[in-house]
């Protein structure tokens, strides 16, 4: 009975967001709601678990790290713009766009999957170009990021938990996915560069201009103290909400999920779209595996984290601070992921 309730809960999650617009603008206190009503139904709630959650430092770094780049942001603005057009002059916006994804998701392993995702929207937020386009190279660059993240124990809290639970070295990740993950990162370089082509050839100056002027408004709305405030509440409310979604669906991880076969697990871990990639990968991988199996984990982690918003921290990030929807993330990231997916299992298993 239990487990059906948090099937059902999981499918609201999954569907709900798409279809009631109040939702979708405000997903951060419905999948709070939804955690809550989660860990209720499985009986995880109690005192040493929100004890548990309110003392994880992840939840209060990158609320920080938000609040402090948007402010940054609002004091440096004008030179980063700048900045960003004095480049575009010496070079196009595609290689641009090819550069600030395969860079960005190289070095996320070393600087943080945060830093490079408050790195890549405060770029993002001042490219010459429409929102809808800003959501294309913004879901790209995300899963880049949350990729290449993962090569290090630095990048992300999915590979420190991984190489803590199977105790080896630093380069362990590097070797065993590094072969997926890189070339991974160029394609999607040559993705969001390709997509931008499309739109630059069909774009004057002049109406890049436009863009530019047209972006002032949003800008000034959101990069404001009270703005900033709002959204750094707003994400860390997000936080709080996974970490309760992954306690309530333990259930349903300890059943189901751990007892799969390599092959179909690969493929259900596309909940890591909605939970937290880490507690999954800390609850499905243990020492006594083989490399392909802990391959293949990791591979259908990472990759469907890019799917919605909730699957990575560089997701959270980036569309609360450029207002990206979920409806918004969706229509590019599952298609995205989804191809990846199937390119990916067909290299890994055959």
């Amino acid at each position: 009975m239990i487990n059906a309730i948090l099937f059902a809960i999981l499918l609201i999650i999954l569907t709900v967001p798409f279809f009631v617009k109040a939702i979708e603008d405000n997903i951060e206190y419905f999948l709070f709601a939804m955690g809550i009503i989660a860990v209720t139904v499985s009986g995880a709630m109690s005192l040493d678990l929100l004890s548990h959650i309110l003392k994880n430092h992840l939840l209060y770094i990158i609320t920080a790290a938000v609040f402090i780049s948007g402010l940054l942001f609002e004091i440096f603005k004008i030179k980063i713009k700048e900045f960003v057009k004095s480049i575009l002059n010496h070079i196009s916006l595609k290689i641009f766009v090819f550069m600030l994804i395969v860079v960005l998701g190289l070095t996320s392993s070393i600087i943080t999957a945060i830093v490079a995702s408050l790195v890549l929207v405060e770029i993002v937020h001042i490219l010459p170009i429409h929102h809808k386009d800003k959501v294309v190279i913004t879901v790209i660059a995300c899963l880049s990021i949350g990729l290449g993240a993962a090569l290090t124990p630095v990048g992300e809290p999915l590979s420190t938990l991984v190489i803590s639970a199977l105790k080896k070295d630093f380069f362990y990740l590097l070797r065993t996915i590094g072969i997926y993950i890189v070339p991974a990162i160029f394609v999607m370089g040559i993705l969001g560069a390709f997509y931008v082509n499309r739109f630059a050839d069909n774009a004057k100056p002049k109406q890049e201009e436009e863009y530019f002027k047209e972006e002032e408004m949003e800008i000034r709305q959101i990069e404001n103290i009270k703005f900033i405030v709002i959204r750094s509440i707003k994400i860390f409310i997000f936080l709080l909400a996974l970490e309760l979604l992954s306690a309530g669906f333990k259930p349903l991880v300890d059943n189901y999920i751990m007892h799969m076969n390599v092959r179909l697990l690969y493929w259900v871990n596309m909940i890591s779209a909605v939970l937290d990639n880490a507690t999954l990968a800390a609850a499905e991988i243990s020492p006594a595996m083989d490399p392909e199996h802990i391959r293949a984990i990791l591979m259908g982690l990472l990759i469907s984290g890019g799917m919605l918003i909730p699957g990575n921290i560089p997701n959270i990030i980036s569309a609360g601070k450029l207002e990206i929807k979920s409806r918004e993330w969706a229509k590019i990231g599952i298609p995205l992921s989804m191809i990846t997916l199937i390119v990916c299992y067909f290299i890994v298993f055959i």
